[in-house]
């Protein structure tokens, strides 16, 4: 099975690496390529690729590993591994790399309750220093005055806003956002699914059926398509046969027939799929455990509907009983003005019953309001921009009116934040751009 290697991407990753192994006159080469982009759409995947196509065995470090127990360690792994990777040039006469995958989610920030520990500051001064003084990396303790090979880094991760800026700057790190466009997403499907199992027909409609789902959904489609032989496997050996069958047995490994791969097939696997994302998104069970001991509500009051009423999706988000019978939540402000009663005033606004109920039922319990808002690109990745953050009834309404007129075509966050812990205990999307 031949894969598919995007040529953005290629370019991108071996220029990057050919240009600091030359020497050339008069120019800064940044020595990090920070690739980044949303999950699952191949960026790791696809730099295995070219280090195998370029002949290069890179050093690898995970996310993971920039965090320890003991202060110092990661800063120091990551000067040895460097060092190494330097050693491997020089013996080998062979390219090489540092290759550290999900990068954010080892050094990155996310909100508030992210923990900014000393191996964190240590990481992000080890990594602007090595980009600084690519040939000068010495260990702890030591000092070799013997300049070392220039090993070009490469970092992925998903929302590099999260890491820290000064690193990121262009001097140090080259940016390159990955997302597939359509031809790269069929060739890469067509990777996954041998020309024996599926047609290149096929391959269209099958990734133009699911134009938001990123690229391992295929690839977990393909893996779903077996578990009906799996099953069938099972049920022939018996649940208490299985494990003598598959480990350490004399026999040889098990066959199984080529299962069905029709489109119809894979189209119903996929809507499943589908399916079970949508209930996670939906459910978002842990804020609903988080508020009923946050804002001290009852679960047994959830959502109470009419038994003569269809059924209403509930907003897990809010408070259950911020949502009330009134039918389906709206979160976009009106186009008209209305007037509504706070504390025995009438109170002129432009939002929807919805909105002003939640932010009046936030700022009544203590919370602050704040607000967010992010573009379509950005929505994808998580990359939120503040606009406002407020702890009165007037300026919040007032502010949530100003951020909808701003940003018709953009998404807009509520927030209610804890003053005292400085904590968000509430999310929810009050506008979504038209499709």
């Amino acid at each position: 099975m031949s894969y598919y290697i995007s040529p953005r991407f290629l370019d991108k990753v071996s220029v990057h690496i050919t240009k600091n192994f030359l020497k050339l006159p008069h120019i800064k080469v940044p020595l990090i390529l920070g690739i980044h982009g949303r999950k699952g759409e191949g960026k790791t995947f696809q730099c295995e690729l070219i280090f195998e196509k370029m002949g290069i065995e890179p050093v690898t470090i995970s996310g993971g590993e920039l965090e320890s127990p003991d202060a110092g360690d990661p800063s120091r792994l990551l000067r040895l591994r460097y060092r190494e990777a330097a050693e491997q040039v020089r013996v080998r006469g062979q390219m090489c790399a540092v290759f550290i995958n999900d990068f954010d989610a080892g050094a990155g920030r996310f909100d508030s309750g992210t923990q900014y520990t000393v191996n964190t500051q240590l990481v992000n001064a080890t990594l602007m220093n090595i980009a600084d003084n690519p040939t000068n990396v010495q260990l702890p303790g030591s000092y070799d005055e013997t300049p070392l090979q220039r090993i070009p880094i490469i970092v992925t991760g998903n929302d590099f806003s999260t890491l820290y800026a000064p690193l990121i700057r262009d001097g140090r790190m080259e940016k390159f956002y990955w997302e597939p466009i359509r031809e790269d997403r069929i060739a890469i499907v067509r990777g996954i699914f041998p020309e024996d199992e599926l047609s290149q027909g096929d391959i269209v409609k099958l990734v133009d059926k699911f134009p938001q789902q990123a690229i391992d959904f295929f690839s977990a489609l393909r893996s779903r398509i077996y578990d009906e032989q799996i099953r069938g496997f099972i049920h022939t050996l018996g649940l208490d046969g299985v494990s003598r069958r598959v480990v350490n047995s004399a026999d040889k490994p098990p066959e199984f027939k080529k299962p069905d791969f029709s489109l119809s097939h894979l189209l119903e696997s996929g809507r499943a799929m589908v399916a079970e994302q949508k209930r996670i998104q939906e459910l978002r069970l842990v804020e609903e455990y988080n508020q009923f001991r946050t804002l001290n509500t009852q679960p047994s009051n959830r959502n109470p509907q009419p038994s003569n009423q269809p059924h209403l999706p509930y907003n897990p988000v809010m408070p259950p009983h911020s949502i009330g019978d009134s039918g389906p939540s709206v979160f976009q402000g009106d186009s008209q003005s209305s007037t509504t009663f706070s504390h025995g005033h009438a109170v002129s606004t432009e939002l929807s019953l919805d909105i002003f109920e939640q932010v009046e039922k936030l700022l009544s319990g203590g919370y602050e309001i704040g607000l967010e808002y992010a573009d379509r690109r950005r929505f994808k990745t998580g990359s939120w921009k503040s606009f406002a953050r407020i702890d009165n009834e007037k300026e919040a309404i007032a502010a949530v009116e100003d951020c909808l007129k701003q940003h018709p075509n953009d998404y807009v966050r509520l927030l209610g934040i804890d003053p005292k812990v400085r904590r968000r205990v509430v999310e929810t999307i009050i506008h979504r751009p038209e499709s």
